[in-house]
């Protein structure tokens, strides 16, 4: 609970900022190259901490690298609070970018490498839920404090430090509430272990053997540091092993996972629902509600595949999910097109209201069971996959190349949809997305193998071993 609470600062701070970038904007007069910038200063801040993330959690561990993006958090949000000018905003916006990118690799692998077994898919879907949790904290702290602003400026006086705050720049404490879970996470975080596997690699065997033993007893304890040995004994981890045979397909699964993951739309979705509803023929009311609507299912189903991904699996999930994903991204490109959309995804005059009505509301269903597919498949599965598929000693290393593609393609593709969907219409974009997540089923199909109830030790022997290619 305590390292998945680094999920919540994660979907927080990436949501955030939807509530603030206009009142920015208009506050320090920025130019449209300056907005963006802006907007995607932390996820240039998530791709350099992705990047260093691993390297960090081998030498100095798991847990006090996750104090130190703890630390960055609160920083960030202090910073972001009270920024005397632009460019300090942006530099908190960095700093927090920074936190994001080192907790999106440390967190799961932390969850992964301290979880039982048959309890790991359960316990690292806990990760996903709090990130799912966090963006929608964020609609509701940026709701509240815009509600507050416009009704309740009697309660300060204009030169109270918080009238400053919730409501002259009321902007500044929707990126300022950070600061309070970013508190709990620091203090929560002095009381959890370290991680026994890396205790155990770094030669401080007795305490990792204790650790291990409070969570499973003294004689899987036993058992488990046997096997931990064993994979130790292995020649000397360095990021060239995972380029060689075995290791280099989970690499591939590793990075693949992230790839599909930001090319199914998900954060497109995300970033530019609002837009695509418009789009579709919704009013800017109606499109924002169904953002919202979004984000409800979003947590429901992310609640049900911690619930179900220790008993079906990993492979069921995620094959069986990216395929009825691109089901309805299909279907969802051909009621555009159907609606005879122009170059910018807008409905056609031509269409008669009766005919766009019903596409609307079916265009709204079927990106409500689109999102209900993610949730319960590769959105849950790939922050317990992802960790649990690499060697302890190489896990660091090789979970910063994971997510550092994981950051950059969410960034090339919320950069590159306004400019698609402007030149190929919305049609495109849902047809080329079913694309992907066809291509996506088919590649996890051949390439994943069955992770549930195993440890990590017998799951690397899958990749070494030949018999790796009886993946169900």
């Amino acid at each position: 609970m305590v390292a998945s609470l680094g999920g919540i600062l994660f979907g927080f701070d990436t949501a955030v900022i939807s509530g603030v970038i206009e009142q920015v904007r208009i506050q320090y007069g920025l130019t449209q190259l300056a907005e963006g910038w802006f907007t995607s200063s932390a996820l240039v801040g998530c791709i350099f901490g992705a990047s260093v993330a691993g390297f960090l959690a081998d030498r100095a561990g798991r847990k006090a690298t996750l104090i130190g993006a703890a630390i960055l958090f609160f920083l960030s949000g202090l910073g972001s609070t009270i920024p005397p000018n632009f460019a300090m905003l942006v530099i908190a916006r960095i700093a927090c970018g920074i936190g994001i990118g080192i907790t999106s690799v440390i967190a799961p692998m932390y969850i992964s490498e301290l979880s039982p077994a048959n309890l790991r898919g359960r316990l690292g879907g806990l990760y996903q839920l709090f990130i799912v949790l966090g963006i929608l904290l964020a609609y509701l702290s940026n709701w509240a404090i815009l509600r507050f602003a416009q009704h309740q400026q009697p309660a300060f006086g204009p030169n109270d430090i918080m009238h400053w705050l919730f409501v002259r720049e009321y902007w500044r404490g929707m990126l300022g509430t950070e600061v309070l879970p970013a508190a709990l996470f620091l203090l929560l975080l002095f009381y959890v272990p370290e991680s026994p596997r890396w205790l155990i690699q770094t030669g401080q065997e007795s305490l990792g053997l204790n650790i291990l033993a409070k969570l499973n007893g003294r004689q899987a304890a036993e058992e488990d540091l046997k096997a931990i040995h064993d994979g130790s004994k292995k020649e000397k981890s360095s990021i060239a092993e995972l380029f060689r045979p075995g290791l280099r397909r989970a690499l591939l699964v590793g990075v693949m996972l992230s790839v599909f993951g930001q090319l199914s739309g998900v954060n497109v979705v995300v970033y530019y629902g609002p837009k695509i509803m418009i789009a579709a023929g919704y009013h800017a009311i109606g499109a924002l509600s169904a953002q919202v609507g979004f984000g409800v299912i979003n947590l429901v189903f992310t609640l049900v595949a911690l619930l179900v991904i220790d008993r079906w699996g990993r492979r069921p999930l995620l094959i069986n999910g990216m395929a009825a994903v691109a089901v309805t991204m299909a279907v969802t490109g051909i009621l555009f097109l159907w609606g005879r959309t122009n170059a910018s995804g807008l409905v056609g005059a031509a269409s008669s209201v009766t005919v766009s009505r019903s596409i609307s509301l079916w265009i709204g269903i079927m990106i409500c069971i689109y999102m209900a597919c993610l949730a319960l498949s590769i959105c849950a599965v790939i922050w317990v996959v992802s960790p649990e598929i690499f060697p302890t000693r190489v896990r660091g290393s090789a979970m910063s190349m994971v997510t550092f593609a994981n950051w950059t393609t969410n960034a090339l593709s919320a950069l590159f949809f306004p400019l698609f969907v402007s030149r190929f219409g919305m049609h495109s974009f849902f047809f080329m997305t079913a694309g992907i997540c066809t291509v996506s089923a088919a590649f996890f199909w051949k390439y994943l193998p069955e992770t549930k109830g195993r440890s990590l030790e017998e799951i690397e022997e899958l990749w070494v071993s030949r018999t790796s290619t009886h993946y169900g």
